[in-house]
């Protein structure tokens, strides 16, 4: 460098300014000790030569340079974190001394149990998911076996740990989480040989602890994010030291998903082996516990994609089946003796019997919810919630032989094929009632909700029940009389014109009127000469005219009042004041007339019927579900009374179908047909059953259910109580009462006045009524003339509503069969008379009331 481009000379000068710029020096290699230059002295023409240790030694001397004020040194610095090192070279100055390493270690542990402890305490343990609480209702029959579960959005039933079988319980724990009953929530142990064994391509029991899975079943949703997995360690831990493992593994096992639609231990032990969770065999809890891995893998009913055939399903389930076997002997929750009894694969029930609606059990259950809703005030939203244990009256051998009966007597005489436009469409409804309580032991609702037919026959209202209806008439004249017996009760002695085509007066002695002021006359089946005839007759027989009359002499109110105290319900009937209402055009429930016919059996005490003994919900019993309470429909005489009358129609008149098919116990009953013969019944008791049977004819897949006529079903010109209903009836009953002892009905007291109708040949023996002509075959033109203005029972044109009604063009007449079965007039030949059986039925769905024409037996 030239000389005029040199520094110029600094200045002399020490202290800071001095230690700078010898600390700045930079001495190259080799160089010896830096000699002390006078301060005073001026700078060379050159710089001195680099002392020794190069620029090594350069920042060592920085590294040791005064960090105090003026001249001379002082100690290095010290940091808090010395890294890179200071006192080292080259890359030895970023390896962390085993003090750093030690200390790092130490606050992070620090840090991550500080922040675990944090969010263990601040996070909060959310309230159970409604997935995991939904259950569906679970139906038990009389005996307390189950029937069916279902309802609710889950197939779930929850049970305690203590119904859970320690077999279950020992194959769970040894299959996915060995450590369950000493671990805190979590196992890091657990995780870390599920990640070896994965890696190794062999067995895994799985990261998550039982723990673990319950909160993810129980609290959280399925979202694979990692807050939730952050949220669910920190409930696990949390539970894990806060609950009993107990509480833990009953809910785990009571939330888990089992396969074929079936949550829970109880839904899976129904669903697979058809049996209560408590009687699980080991052989059984260890399939169960090998489903848990993976229903879709492991259900031997397949499941979705080309791996989940139900072959290969099959063979994953027995060996994982075996694996856990193994596995409880391993880990000592089962002796090896114990294993070695198990070399066949469990039993698994057909999958469709499991859980279904089929058959009756729809129409049960249907009957036992709506009076569960009925007693609680529980809406069907709430029912569908599920989660009700409920108890009913059903007892399944009585269903089964009902079921039986009406199956028998289908197949016996219907044929679909053969008569398809006669066949078709036959429907049938029956129910059967406890005489001493009301409890409903068996009902028939039909086919099966199954087979798309919803409508409960056991519980329509729509089916006239013709003249099964008049024992209800009978009833009322015995204990209300009529204007003949001036306030006292008749006795079935009494007598009654039961010739075709009289004219029926009215209370005031006046004959009923049509629209064209002729008189009205009611007409039976059939035009045999009866001449008067005793109630008692009358009904063996099912004469219709008898019965048209004494229901203006009773009072309709009264009759009315007579069959509300039975249990008939107010709206299932006839509101009109004209004489069909006394031959049948009501429309009760099969259930309702087995339950008010048990009033008679029972001498007049009644009980409303019930399906349901008890009902619980989350273990506790809602009240209201003991028996009705008993109510005194009539006077025991009067019910007894009635029973003799009505065992004479099974033994002398239109229900002796039951003896000649071998019934021998004493039993009582009526038949009942209507008009066009749209609806046949017979409904009939011992004193320890009462059971109603109704056949009728409709159209499911209408949107009218319009009865369709009967004439020509089973080959034959018209259906008949006495034949058909009664055949169901009787065979049912043979098989229900099997093995009972036999039990008679109490002996009938003579009660109530012979209060003969007006006409009738003899006075009554009590007294004597007021004179009046014999009419032993009245007609319109012996009939006193009146005014012209229709009276209130007869109405021979047909109004708008009256579905069913044929307009009556001769002269007023009221039509209605005289039988409903075997049975002739007195000399006569046995069986029914022949002729169109008449009456106006409701329908299914709907009411509509007949006013002029009539039903019978």
């Amino acid at each position: 460098m030239s000389e005029h481009r040199r520094k110029p000379p600094q200045p002399e000068g020490g202290g800071r300014a001095a230690a700078r710029r010898a600390a700045q020096q930079r001495p190259g290699r080799g160089a010896g000790p830096a000699r002390d230059v006078p301060t005073a002295s001026p700078s060379g023409p050159y710089a001195e030569p680099p002392g020794p240790g190069g620029r090594s030694g350069a920042r060592r001397a920085a590294s040791r340079g005064s960090s105090g004020r003026g001249r001379g040194g002082g100690r290095p610095d010290k940091r808090l974190i010395n890294y890179p090192r200071s006192d080292k070279d080259g890359w030895q100055r970023f390896v962390p001394s085993w003090k750093l390493v030690c200390g790092t270690a130490l606050g992070f542990f620090a840090v991550v149990t500080a922040g675990a402890g944090i969010g263990i305490a601040s996070v909060n343990t959310p309230d159970p998911n409604k997935a995991a609480q939904a259950q569906n209702n679970v139906f038990f029959w009389e005996d307390g076996t189950q029937m069916v579960a279902t309802g609710g959005s889950m197939n779930r039933q929850i049970v305690p740990i203590d119904k859970i079988p320690k077999s279950m319980q020992n194959a769970v724990i040894a299959a996915e989480n060995e450590s369950f009953e000493t671990d805190k929530g979590v196992d890091p142990m657990g995780i870390a040989r599920a990640v070896w064994n994965m890696a190794k391509g062999g067995s895994t029991q799985g990261g998550s602890t039982i723990t673990q899975q319950y909160v993810k079943n129980t609290y959280l949703d399925s979202d694979q994010t990692l807050k939730r997995k952050v949220t669910e360690l920190f409930i696990s831990i949390k539970l894990g030291v806060s609950e009993e493992k107990d509480t833990i593994l009953a809910g785990y096992l009571n939330t888990a998903y089992y396969g074929r639609d079936a949550y829970g231990i109880q839904a899976a032990a129904r669903a697979y082996f058809g049996k209560d969770c408590k009687d699980l065999t080991p052989s059984e809890s260890a399939f169960l516990a090998s489903v848990l891995k993976g229903p879709n893998l492991y259900n031997p009913d397949g499941g979705v994609g080309t791996a989940a055939t139900p072959e290969k399903n099959t063979e994953r389930a027995k060996e994982r089946w075996a694996w856990v076997l193994d596995r409880e002997v391993a880990v000592g929750r089962m002796q090896k003796s114990e294993r070695d009894q198990f070399t066949e694969f469990p039993k698994i029930v057909d999958s469709e019997q499991a859980r279904s609606l089929s058959g009756q059990t729809g129409y049960l259950v249907d009957t036992a919810k709506k009076y569960v809703m009925k007693v609680t005030g529980l809406t069907a939203e709430e029912m569908a919630r599920g989660g009700y244990q409920i108890k009913t009256t059903f007892q399944k051998p009585k269903v089964d032989a009902l079921v039986k009966a009406v199956e028998d007597t289908r197949n016996n005489f219907l044929d679909e094929k053969a008569r398809p436009e006669y066949d078709t469409f036959v429907q049938f409804g029956a129910a059967s009632v406890d005489v001493k309580s009301g409890a409903i032991v068996a009902l028939y609702g039909g086919p099966g909700m199954d087979k798309k037919y919803f409508s409960n026959n056991a519980d329509t209202l729509g089916v006239p029940v013709g003249s099964t209806w008049k024992p209800y008439v009978l009833a009322a004249a015995m204990r209300y009389g009529t204007q003949n017996s001036h306030g006292d009760g008749i006795s079935a002695d009494s007598k009654y014109n039961a010739n075709d085509l009289t004219v029926i007066n009215n209370r005031d002695g006046k004959p009923l009127r049509d629209a064209s002021g002729k008189p009205f006359k009611q007409k039976n089946e059939s035009t045999y000469p009866y001449g008067y005839v005793t109630l008692n007759e009358a009904m063996e027989k099912s004469i219709n005219v008898p019965f048209a009359q004494l229901v203006f002499d009773v009072g309709h109110s009264k009759v009315r009042e007579m069959a509300q105290a039975t249990g008939i319900l107010k709206d299932s009937m006839n509101p009109n004041d004209d004489a069909s209402f006394a031959l049948g055009t009501s429309t009760p429930s099969a259930i309702r007339m087995a339950d008010s016919y048990a009033t008679f059996a029972a001498s007049g005490s009644h009980h409303d019927p019930f399906s349901v003994t008890s009902v619980q919900k989350d273990g506790k019993e809602l009240p209201g579900f003991g028996a009705p309470k008993e109510t005194r429909a009539m006077d025991d005489s009067i019910a007894d009374n009635v029973t003799k009358v009505l065992e004479n129609v099974i033994d002398n008149g239109t229900g002796t179908k039951v003896r000649k098919l071998g019934f021998t116990r004493p039993a009582a009953g009526k038949t009942g047909t209507t008009d066009q013969n749209k609806s046949a019944w017979f409904v009939g008791y011992t004193p320890e059953l009462s059971t109603s049977v109704a056949l009728f004819r409709t159209d499911p897949n209408s949107t009218d259910k319009k009865l369709i006529s009967m004439n020509g079903v089973g080959g034959v010109d018209s259906i008949h109580g006495g034949d058909i209903p009664a055949a169901i009836w009787t065979e049912y009953m043979k098989e229900a009462l099997k093995g009972s002892p036999v039990k008679d009905f109490p002996e009938a007291e003579k009660i109530g006045v012979t209060a003969d109708a007006s006409g009738a040949p003899s006075p009554s023996p009590s007294f004597s009524p007021s004179p009046s002509p014999s009419m032993p075959s009245p007609s319109a033109s012996s009939s006193p003339p009146v005014s012209p203005s229709p009276s209130k029972g007869g109405k021979p044109t047909c109004k708008p509503w009256e579905l069913y009604c044929i307009p009556d063009t001769s002269g007023g007449t009221n039509t209605g069969n005289t039988n409903g079965g075997p049975g002739g007039g007195p000399g006569g030949p046995s069986g029914s008379p022949s002729g169109s059986p008449s009456g106006k039925p409701g329908r299914p769905g709907g009411t509509s009331w007949g006013t002029s024409m009539g039903t019978s037996g």
